[in-house]
């Protein structure tokens, strides 16, 4: 049946969004690249959402989700990294570290697909986030170049490098339904977002992805308490 498939189609266009984004990123083109990712992130979510409306998950389903998440969500970002510290930086190989992004993606990804604790909440930063974060840094840099120096670029890349593998619990933005009890913290995260936007437009961004990582770790040690 066609419905089947059309999942699948969804997870391609990402893919696609991924490949599109390198070619403008090497073409100097980068926030045509991150304006893709952006487009990525909706496919990546449709292709979710249309499967369990549809019924239409398997096994490949999974496994081609993985592979463009990896291409779109690690190795654009660890590109758009790799070009933003050669142009801050005159050695030649220091921009090579950017790829340790791509490294630590696909590591994500993989302890992702084989950790059933990852239901219900994220064991680490999820690889859309890590990319949301690293591409908008072309906005940042855009606006203050000042602020994003070669050694803070490489800060960046290896912490958020790590974050996506850190034993951290992070909260997921699956709602169940649309209720106030059960998604207070969904709903908390979406309105500090909304008034990022507001405050701070272009800036808000990475500001946003920031914000997750703090909510997460308040509400896991409250609860914990």
């Amino acid at each position: 049946m066609v419905k089947k498939h059309i999942p699948n189609f969804l997870t391609c266009c990402n893919l696609i969004c991924g490949c599109v984004g390198l070619v403008l990123t090497f073409e100097g083109k980068a926030p045509y690249a991150v304006y893709l990712v952006w487009l990525a992130m909706l496919f990546d979510f449709l292709d979710g959402f249309t499967a369990r409306i549809l019924k239409a998950f398997s096994p490949m389903g999974k496994e081609l989700d993985s592979l463009a998440d990896l291409v779109t969500f690690g190795v654009l970002p660890s590109v758009i990294l790799f070009k933003m510290i050669s142009a801050a930086s005159p050695h030649a190989y220091l921009p090579f570290l950017a790829f340790i992004i791509a490294v630590f993606s696909a590591l994500r990804l993989a302890k992702f697909n084989i950790d059933d604790r990852q239901q219900t909440v994220f064991i680490g930063l999820p690889t859309p986030a890590n990319a949301l974060f690293l591409s908008s840094l072309v906005f940042v840099d855009d606006l203050y170049p000042q602020w994003l120096t070669a050694p803070v670029l490489v800060v960046i890349t290896v912490l958020f490098s790590l974050l996506l593998v850190a034993p951290i619990e992070l909260f997921s933005l699956k709602f169940k339904s649309f209720n106030w009890k059960g998604n207070e913290v969904r709903f908390l995260f979406l309105g500090t977002g909304l008034v990022l936007v507001l405050l701070c437009w272009q800036l808000a961004l990475p500001l946003i992805i920031i914000a997750y990582l703090l909510i997460s770790v308040v509400v896991k040690a409250f609860s914990s308490s």
